[in-house]
């Protein structure tokens, strides 16, 4: 059986270093939109291309998983809504999917992120200590039973499904 591996954390936590020793220990295929936004648009958001991305991103690994092939999703999913739905995608592609939750302390958090516009700043985007602690209060941590369980609950009420839920937040997803 195949895994999708989702990375839930906040900026600065880890989760892209986590990723590439999933994907080497897995022989997974990783992908990481913020690799992407920059060579494509030079920003982070670019007005809602992110959006479009990442549900391009979240197609190509459904496709990844149905041909047999693990695949990680460095996404950061700051919801619950977004790790269910996603859940939901690759279950009904077959496949298990794991949850690997990246928590960071703020000064951590802030040390990382000023490390890595000092050092590499054309491979990452400004932050503000507004954006963080405002991203703080927006972040869903997940529960134990989250990070462990298979049990997916259902879509958030006035939807039908998981996957009408995931082509709203992702409109690229098909």
């Amino acid at each position: 059986m195949t895994t999708l591996f989702l990375t839930v954390g906040l900026p600065g936590a880890g989760k892209t270093t986590r990723a590439r020793q999933l994907a080497e220990e897995h022989h997974a295929l990783r992908l990481t939109p913020d690799e992407w936004m920059i060579p494509l648009f030079g920003e982070s958001d670019a007005n809602g291309k992110r959006d479009v991305l990442e549900g391009r991103l979240l197609s190509l690994a459904m496709e990844a998983l149905r041909l047999g092939t693990n695949a990680i999703l460095d996404f950061g999913c700051w919801s619950r809504d977004e790790r269910s739905a996603i859940r939901w995608l690759a279950q009904s592609a077959g496949a298990s999917c794991r949850l690997v939750y990246v928590p960071v302390d703020l000064e951590t958090q802030r040390a990382r992120i000023a490390r890595r516009q000092a050092t590499t700043p054309d491979q990452t985007f400004p932050i503000s200590a507004a954006d963080l602690s405002h991203w703080r209060t927006l972040f869903q941590e997940p529960d134990a039973a989250e990070l462990g369980g298979d049990e997916i609950g259902g879509p958030p009420p006035g939807w039908p499904g998981w996957p009408e839920w995931a082509a709203d937040r992702w409109p690229s997803f098909t």
